[in-house]
């Protein structure tokens, strides 16, 4: 069960560390006819997409910066940093779109004044030479898009440039306010090569992967691996089959899961130290919480008391009661990091797949442990002790076919639904 448990949450959660670069063909195609050329264009966060055209020679770049606003009010941005691929010096690019779906078009100098809150305002300078600068609407596409051509000044080194861009949706006149804060709005830079198209700086590509990598272990060894060997302990001990083993299988159980999570707990906790502009507390806290009283679970290796203590029941109380709480909290706080990391509704229902199967597999051991007890006492009042194992049989062949199949075909349904 636990193989089939983690081959399954594998299967979900794998691909998504892969991370597609290239534009949309709708996209592609709409900017090749601006250009009347072929552009290098890369996905970027928020939904957005950038092309452009870089002639070495002139060091003329023609850039083009789209993507969807579906609010009321909305801006685009999008610019260059001689200091660092970072907000603070980058000379900006913004794109305003009122509530009457009128357009207007600035150049700004974002400044330390700006991410404190100082007003915004368009500049007359902001040290780059900028022609054919316009925001359009691109109906066909739904896309609004900043287009320009840039001649770029060689204090920007061609093969190694910092581009910055942002997306937001509240506006006040000609001034766009704070952007939303999430991952991807904070993590909206990048140093590119314009003139082979490569991606000079993985940085936040790299954070975004350990991200990746630490959703991925924490719903493997917490939320996958933990309560399989809860269910185990509790529900295999007799019915539908009789494990010898049980204890070993489920500490070992609770030992792998133990360990993988812990070291996806711990790249967490690097990440939100390392991070300058963002934190996420109620995911802290609880990732925080969870470790602590998980590793007090996993102290019950050594510590528990041995079967004939008198204590023995009030220790196994307080243990399954510690159990079941921690599930929970486990299972909100992998819901919250989902929601923080936004990677796409797939994590969403391929965790609710996982818990779609724990739940099945739960219930039916349930079910089946009361019927068996029941066939049990059956044949032990006729004396047929034979006929109860020979009973046995059936059940559990359709038992397992049930907890098996279903779940596989539930998940299918949801992800054809929401994919």
């Amino acid at each position: 069960m636990s193989f089939f448990l983690l081959l399954l949450t594998l299967t979900f959660f794998s691909p998504l560390l892969t991370n597609a670069h290239n534009c949309t063909h709708e996209f592609s195609t709409e900017i090749k006819n601006k250009f009347q050329s072929t552009p290098y264009c890369l996905k970027k966060t928020q939904g957005a997409e950038f092309g452009w055209v870089f002639d070495n020679k002139t060091r003329q770049l023609d850039i083009a910066f789209g993507a969807k606003l579906g609010s009321e009010t909305g801006w685009l941005a999008w610019g260059l940093n001689p200091r660092g691929p970072h907000m603070i010096g980058t000379r900006a690019l913004i794109g305003i779109k009122h509530s009457n779906d009128s357009l207007e078009w600035h150049q700004y100098n974002i400044t330390e004044g700006t991410r404190h809150g100082c007003p915004l305002s368009p500049s007359d300078d902001v040290g780059l030479n900028v022609t054919r600068f316009k925001l359009e609407y691109m109906e066909k596409i739904e896309y609004y898009v900043i287009l320009a051509a840039i001649f770029l000044p060689h204090v920007y080194n061609s093969s190694a440039t910092n581009v910055v861009w942002q997306i937001g949706e509240q506006t006040s006149e000609s001034q766009p306010l704070m952007h939303p804060k999430s991952l991807d709005n904070y993590n909206s830079a990048e140093t590119l090569n314009l003139v082979n198209g490569n991606i000079a700086s993985f940085t936040a590509h790299q954070r975004r992967r350990l991200r990746l990598v630490h959703g991925i272990m924490n719903i493997v060894g917490w939320g996958t691996l933990l309560p399989a060997g809860v269910i185990v302990s509790r529900y295999f001990n007799k019915y539908p089959m009789q494990l010898e083993r049980s204890f070993i299988f489920h500490a070992t159980c609770q030992t792998v899961g133990y360990i993988i999570g812990s070291l996806g707990w711990a790249l967490g906790i690097w990440l939100g130290i390392t991070s300058k502009y963002y934190s996420f507390h109620t995911h802290y806290v609880l990732g925080i919480i969870i470790f602590t009283f998980t590793t007090i679970q996993m102290l019950a290796l050594r510590l528990r008391l041995h079967k004939n203590d008198k204590h023995r029941m009030y220790w196994n109380m307080y243990h399954h009661f510690l159990g079941y709480i921690l599930l929970v909290l486990i299972w909100v706080n992998i819901f919250v990091g989902i929601r923080i990391l936004k990677p796409g509704r797939d994590w969403k229902w391929g965790y609710v797949g996982v818990l779609g199967f724990s739940g099945a597999d739960l219930l039916g051991e349930l079910a089946l442990s009361g019927f068996f007890e029941q066939l049990a006492a059956l044949a032990s009042f006729s004396g047929d002790l034979v006929g109860q194992s020979e009973l046995r049989r059936t059940p559990i062949l359709a038992y397992y076919c049930v907890t098996t199949i279903a779940p596989i075909l539930v998940v299918e349904f949801f992800g054809s639904r929401v994919g």
